[in-house]
């Protein structure tokens, strides 16, 4: 099971992939709030995606979030380093992403 500091640290990766992704492929028309929890170790983070990029990423949940991801903690590490493929992780339930239907089309180009 990772660790807190690791999941913590798997977001601030990417944060700066997004980063460096948003300057090549141009902005992203997204602004939403984003939560993160991570049930295995009954924790949670959120931030804001903004312009392709995610941003003010700080610990804690946030039940208003537009977009809220699941997953346990080696899940989350495993996608945020490409070990695991995120459409077969939604299929498999693995991850849980509750978005509206366009934000997540949205997201895909993200990924």
């Amino acid at each position: 099971m990772a660790s807190v500091d690791e999941c913590r640290q798997a977001l601030h990766d990417l944060a700066a992939r997004l980063d460096r992704n948003a300057e090549t492929r141009g902005k992203l028309d997204l602004d939403r709030t984003l939560a993160c929890r991570v049930p295995d170790l009954s924790t949670a983070f959120h931030a804001r995606l903004a312009g392709g990029r995610l941003l003010d990423i700080a610990d804690g949940d946030d039940p208003k979030a537009k977009i809220a991801l699941t997953a346990n903690s080696d899940d989350l590490v495993a996608l945020v380093t490409g070990r695991l493929d995120v459409t077969r992780a939604i299929a498999s339930r693995q991850v849980s992403v509750k978005a509206n239907p366009f934000d997540l089309l949205k997201l895909r180009k993200l990924l």
